[in-house]
């Protein structure tokens, strides 16, 4: 019998060869009507040492993508994603997410060193040098390295504040690993090494390994480990609730996979009571611009 599953959420591929020459990294980003900070978030990332970033649009209706074209010109990659897939057999949904960073990795992970998998609400924050690249150097020699949410919350905000979010949002969880309904990682691989892909993990030449941001070795399943848990080079920065204005219209959003909305809310308020239980001030953004400014 044809196994079955609501959703399809891992897809194996051949990996590509690498280019002679590779630049140091780019981003794959699946976005929809992000409009108000996706030009935050690109100006960042470039600024931090990005190379170029992939969009893959999932039917955008505002001014996301002439936004993201106008931050970053030819930095940009921009690919129409805006699709329901599934298997013809089992009619098991495909997960659109997983399926924009198989196509990124094969069509364009040969010619990049590392590739990262981040949302729009998602930050790469060296935490010490001035640059992401920078930071990745002493990982010259691994393949994958996984990077634990560190969650931010409403920080008090009822509307989207003037200025943006890295500047109005400084208060996050202060245990990443203390709850698991705000845990999770996302994932800098080596694209020319990557034969399994998911959301939140990848699988590196058939094998489920990955290292921290200072080179720990584990098994994907073993990340929870607090010996794991490292922030020392790279911080990921997750601002998953924004203001309460646009944490409302995420739970009216809906997930980007087919569930049930009760389900969903029940979900996303899990999480948001995890990161606002008990936080602590982070000015991580604030130090990593100030390093840059003076290198």
């Amino acid at each position: 019998m044809f196994w079955k599953s609501r959703t399809i959420s891992k897809i194996g591929l051949t990996p590509p060869a690498p280019f002679e020459t590779r630049a140091p990294l780019a981003i794959c980003l699946i976005v929809k009507d992000e409009e108000t900070h996706i030009g935050e978030w690109a100006k960042f990332h470039i600024r931090a040492g990005v190379d170029h970033i992939f969009v893959y649009d999932n039917g955008s209706s505002d001014k996301t993508v002439p936004i993201i074209r106008d931050a970053l010109g030819d930095k940009v990659t921009i690919l129409p994603w805006d699709q329901k897939l599934c298997d013809g057999r089992s009619k098991a949904e495909i997960h659109n997410q997983v399926l924009a960073y198989a196509h990124c990795l094969r069509n364009f992970g040969a010619g990049y060193r590392w590739m990262a998998f981040i949302d729009v609400d998602e930050f790469l924050v060296p935490t010490a040098e001035a640059s992401i690249p920078d930071a990745l150097a002493p990982l010259a020699d691994k393949a994958q390295i996984s990077l634990p949410w560190h969650m931010f919350g409403r920080c008090g905000h009822e509307k989207p504040p003037a200025g943006g979010i890295l500047a109005n949002y400084t208060q996050r969880m202060k245990d990443p690993l203390s709850s698991e309904h705000a845990l999770n990682w996302k994932c800098i691989v080596d694209p020319c090494k990557v034969t399994g892909v998911r959301v939140h993990g990848f699988d590196i030449e058939n094998a489920p390994i990955t290292v921290n941001d200072v080179g720990l070795l584990a098994q994907l399943d073993d990340r929870k480990n607090k010996a794991f848990y490292s922030n020392a080079a790279i911080q990921l920065n997750h601002y998953y609730t924004r203001s309460n204005a646009e944490l409302q219209a995420k739970v009216n959003r809906g997930s980007n996979k087919t569930v049930d909305s009760q389900k969903h809310l029940k979900r996303v308020m899990r999480i948001v009571d995890a990161i606002e239980k008990d936080t602590v001030t982070d000015t991580s953004v604030a130090d990593f611009l100030a390093r840059r400014s003076a290198s």
